[in-house]
């Protein structure tokens, strides 16, 4: 106990060297009271006279106010919050024995400058690969997982700002196209026909060619013996002709481009034509040894195929109408099409073979100028490309359910699309670049393609039984179809566009005007 009060004592002399900065804070004042109390507890439970001493010795030093401080603390900004020695801070403090610091001796701006340099001290160290992404997972979480996605993004960059501007993100940016997704890209094709008509005794049989629809709004349709008219303007419905002979039936019909004649082919090899303003038969034309299943009109010139494999060529205008025979099927003709300008005649056949035959026509038998042998089934769907005269597309049946694309001009074949069942028929729009496909075993469906690329637009689909015939309405937007279930189905699967419709008849009311004002010059 001697030697620690002898410390003590040492300690305190040690102190009083020290440059005086006025009387002990509070704080040092209660420690150096607490240690009073405690050396004062100690000495009375000692007996020997010289810890009594030490006793008196310590409370007098300690109670005398030194010249210096016990030991100041690092920072004198602010008086502690708990006193050594104490639990509980009195709650009344005597006037006069709390020691504020001036605020002027303290520099905010050096505190502040090097809590912001340890701040950019510890963002500079170099993070682990592992820490790097918590990072950025955090953050990602934190941001609602948008941190890489992009509000505004550019096909291309903007371009430079204009010379003058001192913040480019103030420069504004418009485009006056209409943005792809707010461009109409599909167009509405219902899915259910407009109308739905019987064709009772309607022949199923692949090889014929059973309804056509004429320029004045009228559709032909054959029924066994008898040929129908139904005016679709106003849903009138005319028996033409029927067949003096039970057995005999109408094997094809095709009308004049002028709509005003209708040409029959029958089963006993003739070809009629039909007035049908007068509702009479003007002559009828024989040549044929076999049934007339197709018929194609070229001007004042209509060409019949047979089952025997010709096509003969017969001019309306004159008393010896036969001036050709085209010799190069070897059986049953199904398909036959003029061109829109004239210059070829596209046959199909039983024997799968597609002939391209040129315009010249005389008495002497001729040869193809083109013979496609790709087909694999007869070939019966053949259609001229209406804004392409030399692109022609034919379908063949069941063991080859291919629609091929033809250029009659260098004789190749342009693309092939396998359609999964049999095609019976096809027609070109008028309006789009699209093209309908009928087809037979086994789905008994319309298709709509999109060319060139022939990607299906849409199926149609209601008949239960094959597709057999098609034909298109005079504006092109109605397509009738013609099944062995014995219905016929008006589908308006290409109906034009109001404001296309109303650009064309601007564009053809201009057209008349400016062909009367020449007129009126000359």
């Amino acid at each position: 106990m001697a030697h620690w009060s002898f410390e003590n004592d040492v300690n305190n002399l040690l102190r009083l060297e020290g440059h005086t900065r006025g009387p002990a804070m509070r704080w040092q004042r209660k420690a150096a009271e607490a240690n009073s109390c405690n050396n004062s507890i100690n000495t009375s439970a000692c007996c020997s006279p010289m810890k009594t001493s030490n006793k008196s010795f310590n409370s007098s030093t300690v109670k005398t106010p030194s010249k210096t401080p016990l030991k100041t603390p690092r920072t004198t900004s602010k008086t502690p919050g708990k006193t050594p020695g104490k639990t509980k801070t009195p709650s009344k403090t005597p006037s006069g024995d709390r020691f504020i610091p001036s605020r002027s001796t303290s520099n905010f701006d050096v505190g502040h400058f090097k809590v912001m340099n340890e701040k950019k001290d510890a963002d500079d160290e170099v993070l682990s690969p592992t820490k790097l992404e918590q990072q950025k997972a955090m953050a990602g979480n934190l941001n609602g997982g948008i941190l890489d996605s992009k509000i505004l993004s550019y096909k291309s960059k903007p371009p430079q700002a204009p010379e003058g501007y001192q913040n480019n993100l103030r420069v504004l940016y418009s485009q006056n196209k209409t943005p792809g997704s707010c461009r109409k890209t599909i167009r509405h094709i219902p899915q259910l026909p407009e109308r739905i008509l019987d064709a009772p005794e309607i022949l199923d049989d692949y090889y014929l060619n059973l309804i056509d629809w004429s320029c004045n709004n009228h559709l032909a349709v054959s029924l066994g013996g008898n040929v129908y008219l139904w005016n679709a303007t106003n849903g009138e419905i005319q028996q033409l002709l029927q067949m003096e002979n039970q057995e005999d039936y109408v094997a094809s019909v095709s009308w004049i481009n002028e709509g005003n004649y209708l040409a029959v082919g029958t089963s006993n090899g003739e070809v009629q034509l039909w007035d049908i303003a007068q509702s009479k038969r003007l002559r009828n034309m024989t040549g044929h040894a076999a049934r007339v299943g197709a018929l194609s009109w070229n001007s004042f010139i209509v060409s019949s195929g047979s089952r025997s494999g010709n096509i003969h060529h017969h001019d309306v205008r004159v008393a010896e109408h036969h001036i050709a025979t085209l010799v190069g099927h070897t059986q049953e003709i199904c398909g036959l099409k003029w061109s829109p300008d004239g210059k070829y005649l596209a046959s199909g056949g039983n024997d799968n073979l597609l002939n391209i035959w040129n315009t010249t026509v005389s008495n002497e038998r001729s040869s193809p100028l083109h013979t496609f042998t790709q087909h694999q089934a007869a070939v019966k769907a053949v259609a001229w490309c209406p804004w392409q005269s030399s692109i022609l597309a034919s379908g063949g049946g069941t063991a080859d359910r291919h629609i091929r694309f033809w250029n009659v001009n260098t004789g190749t074949c342009l693309n092939s699309v396998d359609t999964k069942s049999q095609v019976c028929s096809i027609l070109w729009s008028k309006e789009y670049k699209e093209l309908v496909s009928a087809h037979g075993f086994a789905n008994n469906q319309l298709i709509i393609w999109k060319y060139p690329t022939m990607t299906k637009v849409t199926e149609l689909t209601g008949h239960t039984s094959r597709v057999l015939h098609m034909a298109m309405s005079p504006d092109g937007s109605t397509v009738v179809s013609a099944a062995a279930d014995e219905t016929l189905r008006l589908w308006k699967c290409f109906a034009v566009d109001p404001q296309r419709k109303k650009e064309k008849t601007l564009a053809s009311s201009k057209n008349s005007t400016n062909k009367l004002m020449r007129q009126s010059i000359r």
